[in-house]
């Protein structure tokens, strides 16, 4: 075997020696656990990140095809949970036991329609028009109603638990025997308001207008009704 070969064969076996030894090294098995640990960390996240964002851009549910202009249109036992129907025109509308649950209503008209029965939990009606609405026995938990018109409007029996009603008009609304427990009534206008035997339990009525409104036999215990206009009001 010539010297050449001899030496090539030491450097070939050197090598590989070397190799294992590289290999074998104290921490190598740590290295490649913590490298393996960060890239599935990293696919975690960004499946995370993918669910999240399909989540974010998902489809709100579906309204009813005649949107944007629903006026006098028969929806009764409608199932438009958390739909976006904001500015819908709603007129005279028959939404009797619908489920507008979530739904946003924002600047939505609601003259006149019929929403008895319907399920309105916290839904957004912030400044719609529901003047003269029939929303007897209605489900208006939770719902915000922040500057809505409610003018005339009939609520008799209607759930209004832990609603929204800051700088509501409800000029002239039937609300007897409707639920207001915990209600923001805010600034809202009751005045000539029906609120005979109405639950106002724990609700806030601070600087609210409650002039001529029949109060008789309503249960206000807790109620604020600081600097509340109570002017020509039937009291309990």
């Amino acid at each position: 075997m010539t010297a050449t070969s001899k030496q090539g064969e030491y450097q070939q076996i050197s090598g590989s020696r070397w190799g294992e030894r590289d290999s074998s090294r104290p921490g190598a098995g740590r290295v490649q656990f913590v490298s393996v640990l960060k890239k599935t960390l990293l696919l975690a996240t960004l499946v995370m990140v993918l669910l999240a964002a399909a989540r974010f851009y998902s489809p709100a549910t579906a309204g009813p095809a005649c949107l944007p202009n629903c006026a006098r249109q028969d929806l009764r036992g409608g199932q438009y949970a958390g739909a976006s129907l904001r500015d819908g025109i709603f007129y005279r509308s028959d939404l009797r036991g619908a489920d507008l649950s979530n739904a946003d209503f924002f600047l939505a008209d609601f003259t006149e329609a019929n929403l008895r029965g319907a399920d309105l939990s916290r839904a957004d009606l912030a400044s719609g028009v529901l003047g003269m609405a029939d929303l007897r026995g209605a489900n208006l938990q939770d719902a915000n109603l922040r500057g809505a018109d409610l003018r005339g409007a009939d609520l008799r029996g209607a759930d209004l638990t832990n609603a929204d009603l800051r700088g509501a008009s409800l000029v002239g609304a039937k609300l007897s025997r409707a639920l207001l427990r915990n209600a923001i009534l805010t600034e809202s206008d009751l005045s000539q308001a029906n609120l005979r035997r109405a639950d106002l339990s724990n609700a806030v009525l601070l600087r609210a207008n409650l002039s001529n409104a029949d109060l008789r036999l309503a249960i206000l215990d807790g109620a604020n009704l600081e600097a509340a206009d109570l002017h020509g009001a039937f009291l309990p």
